[in-house]
C-alpha cells in the first residue's frame, strides 16, 4: 500500500466540497464548543505492537499502520521510521491548519506542498554522547502554497498557522509526557 494515493483510498474531493466540509466542521464545532467548554477536550488512543525486527503496528482508531526502521538501524526497513513519521505528522497537520485557516480567513489556496527536514545526531540515540539529545536537534520546515493572493495575506494565513497547528506545538514546546511500565 505504500505506493497508494489518496485518490485511490478515498473518494476525489472538489475544491467547493473542500469549503463545504471545512466551513461545516468550524460551524459544528464553535456551537459543540460554546454548548459546553468540555466539548474542546478530546483524548486519542493509539496502540503499538512490536513486530518483526524492530518494526510496529500501529492501530489508531480503525486504521492500522507499520513503522519500522532501515536495515542499518535493525530494522526491516518495510515502512517509514518513526522519527519520519513524526515529520510527516508536523506536515499534514500542517496542511490541515493551513485548509481550515485558509477557509476561516477567505484566503485563496490553489495547491499547498510541504516538507520537513530533520537533523538527529545518533550519538543521543545510543548513548554515546550523554550531552547529544536523542532527537532532532533542527528541524527546517518549508511550505509552498500557491494561489492568487498577494504575499501579505499568505503571511497572515502562516502567522496564524504557527500559532493554531497542534504538532508544530508539539515540536515546538515542552509536552509533559508520563512514562509507566508495567512487568511481568
Amino acid at each position: 500500500m505504500s505506493n497508494a494515493t489518496l485518490e485511490s483510498l478515498a473518494p476525489a474531493i472538489t475544491d467547493e466540497d473542500r469549503a463545504t466540509r471545512l466551513t461545516e466542521a468550524g460551524t459544528f464545532w464553535n456551537g459543540h464548543i460554546a454548548a459546553d467548554k468540555n466539548n474542546a477536550k478530546l483524548t486519542y488512543l493509539v496502540k503499538g505492537y512490536g513486530e518483526g525486527s524492530v518494526a510496529s503496528r500501529i492501530t489508531a482508531g480503525k486504521h492500522e499502520f507499520y513503522i519500522d526502521e532501515p536495515a542499518g538501524l535493525a530494522g526491516d526497513d518495510v515502512a517509514a521510521s518513526p522519527v519520519e513519521i513524526a515529520l510527516g505528522a508536523l506536515i499534514a497537520c500542517q496542511i490541515v491548519v493551513y485548509r481550515l485557516y485558509a477557509q476561516g480567513l477567505g484566503i485563496q489556496i490553489d495547491s499547498i506542498e510541504a516538507k520537513a527536514e530533520g537533523d538527529l545526531d545518533v550519538q543521543g540515540l545510543f548513548g554515546l554522547d550523554e550531552s547529544v539529545r536523542p532527537g532532532f536537534g533542527d528541524i527546517r520546515l518549508n511550505i509552498h502554497v500557491t494561489g492568487p493572493e498577494s504575499s501579505e495575506r499568505y503571511e497572515e494565513l502562516h502567522a496564524a498557522v504557527d500559532a493554531h497547528c497542534p504538532v508544530l506545538d508539539l515540536f515546538a514546546n515542552t509536552t509533559p509526557v508520563k512514562v509507566n511500565l508495567t512487568a511481568n
